[in-house]
């Protein structure tokens, strides 16, 4: 097992719901966190007195060299990124602003590639892990989050990449598909959910068994992490039966 006491840990999305679960799940493992989001006083809040707490948002290019940056100078390297932040979006794909959706590739998808590209030297050099925090729906398109899953699979998709770019240099690279977890993700995203889902009953989970999830992930060194469990038959059905699953899901 991979032990991440003592280990520097980056986690992005910090200040509430499954990012704030990793960072106390972390937390009790013994790692030296470095917490990142655009809400500085909940940060602060929530951080130990030990810990690095860099305010901003992700998609700026500034507050990406400022999370990497100051990391390094006061840890001396990272061992982990976990690109846990993001938000949603319940416009339908015939009616979603477009200003919305390139918002959404940017904090999504664009955010975590620019953090793994800025942290990759440092992994190599630690032979640690990259963690990318996709969703179910990077796996199986939800007509209730259209560009939502486009930007989830352009995520997986990446995390492919690395992780066959990654292996030759001991670096573990994990992709996270977590379906509907018990947070303020409607309250955070744009658009209106429908009435049919605003009940969590979509394959839910715990932010907490999430959060724990991907850390027991991350001391396996697991490829991939499905929460909860019961995801996998979803996905399983998707493949095996892709028409009788997008029929089931558009009612």
């Amino acid at each position: 097992m991979y032990s991440v006491n003592g280990k520097v840990v980056i986690i992005t999305g910090a200040s509430e719901g499954i990012g704030a679960h990793l960072a106390a799940a972390l937390r009790r493992r013994g790692a030296r966190l470095t917490l990142a989001a655009r809400n500085e006083a909940k940060l602060t809040a929530m951080a130990g007195p030990e810990e690095l707490v860099v305010a901003g948002d992700v998609t700026s290019d500034e507050v990406r060299s400022a999370v990497i940056g100051e990391t390094v100078s006061r840890r001396g390297g990272i061992d982990v990124l976990i690109n846990n932040a993001g938000r949603g979006s319940y416009y339908s794909a015939s009616a979603t602003p477009i200003e919305d959706a390139r918002d959404l590739f940017e904090l999504n998808f664009f955010a975590p590639l620019a953090l793994a590209q800025r942290a990759t030297p440092h992994l190599r050099q630690s032979r640690g892990t990259l963690v990318n925090v996709s969703s179910i729906a990077g796996l199986i398109s939800l007509p209730w989050l259209p560009v939502y899953s486009a930007t989830k699979f352009a995520l997986a998709a990446i995390t492919s990449a690395q992780r066959a770019e990654l292996r030759q240099d001991g670096v573990h690279v994990m992709g996270v598909f977590p379906g509907y977890v018990d947070t303020d993700f409607q309250r955070h995203a744009a658009g209106v959910p429908p009435e049919r889902i605003t009940g969590g009953d979509f394959v839910s989970v715990s932010a907490a068994d999430c959060a724990e999830s991907i850390v027991e992930g991350i001391e396996h060194r697991r490829k991939i992490v499905v929460t909860p469990g019961s995801g996998r038959l979803l996905i399983l059905a998707s493949r095996l039966f892709p028409g009788l699953v997008e029929a089931r899901l558009g009612h």
